[in-house]
């Protein structure tokens, strides 16, 4: 297929609630959800100590109450401010990628993943969540914006890199993970699936990855 036969999204402006400022704070939203495994790996014991329960717990709790909330939405078919008007009959954006976060925090958590204290016991699960927080909304405005599909991929790419060998040299997650993982979260936005968002497997296929390759950690 040539490019100008390229298919992209539908206009995610005018099918948001809100139209341009609800699709901006969906944005923004989006981005700040970088903040989630800063404060997980760095004060998770405190504020999960706030209701007497472990960190890992906490997360479990966390995606049992939005799921609930799913359901609850789904049933009477509400959407709210950034959310796109599908979404009144499907799972969410937002309940995919709080499911994707979810669990590349406990995935992550667990042995041989786990292997410092503070940041750096986010040596994979900052990049993995990283990866969704600022590749997924750099892509999504270059295909709205410019209709450029390799445009995206290739500052998708570059983007991702970034990231994951810049949490080389932070964190230390092993150079050659970064390298083999950095590509995945780009895929995991590519794929036009209609009942799973690309908010979830840009989390798990790099994080399916991840697991194949624990032997050799």
């Amino acid at each position: 297929m040539g490019e100008s036969e390229t298919r992209f999204d539908i206009d995610h402006v005018e099918h948001s609630v809100g139209g341009f400022g609800g699709h901006a704070f969906r944005r923004l939203t989006h981005i700040s959800m970088a903040a989630i495994p800063l404060v997980y790996y760095s004060r998770g014991d405190d504020v999960a100590g706030i209701f007497s329960v472990r960190p890992d717990e906490l997360v479990s709790y966390i995606f049992l109450m939005i799921l609930i909330i799913e359901v609850v939405r789904l049933r009477f078919g509400i959407v709210i401010v950034g959310q796109r008007e599908y979404e009144s009959e499907q799972i969410s954006a937002l309940a995919w990628g709080a499911f994707a976060v979810c669990l590349a925090l406990l995935v992550t958590g667990m042995e041989p993943f786990s292997t410092g204290t503070g940041l750096e016991a986010g040596i994979y699960g900052i990049p993995l969540i990283f990866g969704l927080t600022f590749v997924d909304p750099l892509m999504g405005e270059i295909k709205r914006q410019k209709q450029d599909m390799r445009l995206a991929i290739t500052t998708g790419l570059v983007a991702s890199y970034a990231i994951w060998v810049g949490c080389s040299f932070w964190l230390g997650t092993p150079l050659w993970i970064s390298i083999l993982l950095a590509p995945l979260t780009v895929l995991g936005e590519l794929p036009r699936v209609k009942y799973i968002d690309d908010n979830a497997t840009m989390i798990l296929l790099p994080l399916a990855a991840l697991l194949l390759l624990s032997p050799f950690l």
